[in-house]
């Protein structure tokens, strides 16, 4: 009954926004899909990607064949990484222009990971796998687009490293809309109490885990506490051998990360690579200082809001914990100014940011008569 439930949930999921706009969706198909992939998986995720975007990109052209006044010269047609190839194909013979987001630095992620494999040993829970078709569909999809779309500079550069046109790529961050926020200061850390620092999302290698418990063996009998919020992707022996003043919580219901935002006093995010990591962008709604290294999303103002430090350095990251730690008046400050930047990245300035898109694509200033269409 639960799972009945949660399905007709889906069915009928639509932003309160949209209610006069016209939406598609296929979550029934999807969801019927969703268990046949569990009955008769793949032999890796990637390819399971391929599988659902391909039919996906299917079923959105379906329904645009059907628009039948359609002004294909005047759209530009918007879609994700693996899901875009199919229709673009169509609607770029009719005339359209066409963006293609690539949410990851794709191979030179995947490259990075692999690399991380072979220095800890033993410490993924399965190693990563994606075969050279996800690769080649992606670098058609790109050479099929009008703009490749990124969210970050690092997602930009490894592509460029992947023969994609460095004057065909646009930055856009993504998004993030804060609700309800306090004009207030956070309040002051007492110094009786340790340095709550936090990690919410994926703990793997690719998220760096391994040099954030080495951080925290270097700060052993220092006053921190670390939380590890988030699905577990490395062996029980490292989990169950962790330092004492790390806590692994697992995964967490949307309705509790909250919780542990606001019992934080900073956040860190030692990642390898991520296309943006909008958890960035969450724990600064809550006031909280980031550090985190540069491959990720241009969020963090160095030394303001946070810190950034090189990538796979234990070292550097129990260093800025502690300059966090021994300076009250500092960490207070950019609790204030973590508050004050995350505003510079709400819905505002993304339709600023596409209004760019579109200017750039057709040459004019965005008006209602070009159509833009994500299904």
């Amino acid at each position: 009954m639960a799972g009945i439930l949660r399905a007709k949930r889906l069915v009928g999921r639509k932003h309160e926004d949209l209610t006069e706009a016209e939406v598609y969706g296929f979550n029934t198909s999807t969801f019927l899909e969703s268990l046949t992939n569990k009955i008769r998986p793949l032999p890796d995720p990637y390819s399971n990607f391929l599988r659902i975007g391909g039919r996906f990109g299917r079923r959105v052209r379906a329904r645009l064949e059907k628009r039948r006044e359609q002004r294909w010269e005047n759209t530009i047609f918007f879609g994700y990484d693996t899901g875009f190839l199919e229709t673009a194909r169509w609607v770029k013979e009719r005339g359209a222009k066409c963006v293609v987001c690539q949410m990851d630095p794709s191979s030179v992620e995947v490259d990075l990971v692999k690399l991380e494999e072979q220095k800890w040993r033993g410490w993924a829970k399965a190693p990563l796998l994606v075969p050279e078709e996800y690769f080649t569909w992606r670098k058609t999809e790109w050479a099929l687009a009008d703009i490749v779309m990124v969210n970050s500079a690092w997602t930009r550069d490894a592509l460029v490293k992947l023969g994609v046109p460095f004057d065909k790529i646009a930055i856009i961050p993504l998004a993030y809309e804060v609700e309800n926020l306090s004009e207030d200061p956070p309040p002051i850390r007492s110094e009786s109490e340790p340095l709550r620092v936090l990690f919410l999302g994926q703990a793997n290698l690719r998220k760096g885990i391994p040099y954030l418990l080495e951080a925290a063996a270097q700060l052993r009998g220092e006053p921190v506490q670390i939380d590890i919020v988030g699905p577990i992707g490395i062996s029980d022996r490292h989990v169950v051998s962790a330092p004492p003043n790390v806590r692994f919580h697992g995964a967490a219901p949307r309705s509790l990360t909250r919780e542990f935002y606001e019992m934080a006093d900073i956040f860190v995010l030692p990642t390898i690579s991520d296309g943006f990591a909008l958890t960035q962008l969450e724990a600064m709604s809550h006031g909280l200082p980031v550090i985190v290294t540069p491959n990720c999303g241009e969020v963090v103002r160095d030394g303001i809001d946070g810190l950034i430090i090189p990538p796979a350095n234990a070292t550097a990251l129990a260093n800025a914990i502690r300059t966090v730690l021994e300076d009250p008046e500092r960490h207070q400050a950019m609790r204030e100014e973590a508050l004050k930047n995350v505003q510079r990245f709400g819905l505002d300035q993304l339709a600023k940011n596409l209004g760019s898109l579109e200017t750039r694509l057709t040459g004019i200033q965005p008006t209602s008569d070009f159509d833009v269409h994500s299904i």
